[in-house]
């Protein structure tokens, strides 16, 4: 795993093996990020990582000069890695352990950009339930934005909120925006889902 872009441009990061995780591949990553430098300057934004993982994406926000981060997820392992490589790289990143959807129901921070990464397997339900957690609870700032990554058998195309969909391989990348335009573009060559 490293970081393509930013202050620590192609610095390695070596999560340990037995961490229950999925991490999102370089390839997606890097389109990911190629789509929000389109609609965001990174710096000072205001990044909540959900189901954060080994912080793949989170440190990714850190390197290009986003911050404050916070980081949730939870298994112990991912918190304790996360916590530890934010202090090697001295990132202005708090990695909180807890269940997303609990942390989703009480917190009342907004955030410039969202960003959850669930177990694929997660129910279609839970999945709408992030959505539908973060808009009605209003965690999101005016400009900003929800990315759901999930595979490319669940669907979120029929909430009102979603903005454009990316498809990389097996995953999908589901943006939602406070007006959402609805317009299905294909910004960046990955092909829309159905």
């Amino acid at each position: 795993m490293r970081i393509i872009s930013g202050q620590f441009k192609g610095r390695r990061i070596s999560p340990p093996k037995k961490l229950p995780v999925r991490p999102t591949t370089d390839m997606s990553k890097e389109a990911l990020f190629n789509i929000l430098n389109n609609h965001f300057n990174f710096t000072e934004l205001r990044i909540l990582d959900l189901f954060a993982g080994t912080g793949n994406i989170s440190y990714e926000f850190a390197s290009r000069g986003s911050q404050p981060i916070i980081s949730v997820d939870a298994d112990y392992g991912c918190v304790s890695f996360i916590k530890k490589t934010a202090a090697e790289f001295e990132f202005n990143l708090t990695a909180i352990k807890s269940d997303v959807f609990a942390f989703l129901e009480k917190n009342k921070s907004e955030y410039d950009i969202i960003f959850a990464d669930p177990p694929y397997g997660m129910s279609q339900a839970d999945f709408e339930k992030i959505v539908h957690l973060v808009f009605d609870n209003k965690l999101l700032s005016e400009e900003g934005m929800l990315i759901v990554e999930h595979s490319k058998h669940t669907k979120l195309n029929h909430l009102e909120q979603l903005s454009f969909q990316k498809n990389y391989g097996g995953s999908t990348f589901s943006f939602f925006e406070l007006e959402s335009n609805n317009t299905d573009t294909d910004e960046d060559g990955g092909s829309e889902e159905e």
